[in-house]
């Protein structure tokens, strides 16, 4: 298939690279902006399931990632932590 695109197009060497790097831009722009914003709602991306399934249903477990005492000062998507810098804060010891 790439023989066959490749004899098809014109001008010579220089034309034929040209060509088939506008002939692969056209096909990514293609594949970014039409198939994968069609096919997006088809994938199951978004279906994300912690474990195996088996785990029995009870009472809540402890999140791993919660900083203990500051449950009731941090939302749900808030982060315990500075993501402005990359400087710790001094410690008292």
């Amino acid at each position: 298939m790439y023989a066959w695109i490749w004899r098809k197009l014109p001008f010579g060497l220089w034309g034929k690279l040209t060509g088939s790097l506008a002939l692969a831009t056209m096909v990514g722009a293609l594949l970014w902006y039409v198939v994968f914003p069609w096919a997006t709602p088809l994938l199951p991306f978004d279906d994300v399931q912690v474990g195996t399934g088996t785990e029995q249903s009870g009472p809540a477990q402890q999140d791993p990632n919660a900083v203990p005492g500051d449950d009731s000062l941090l939302g749900p998507d808030e982060i315990p932590y500075d993501v402005q810098s990359n400087e710790p804060h001094p410690s008292a010891s």
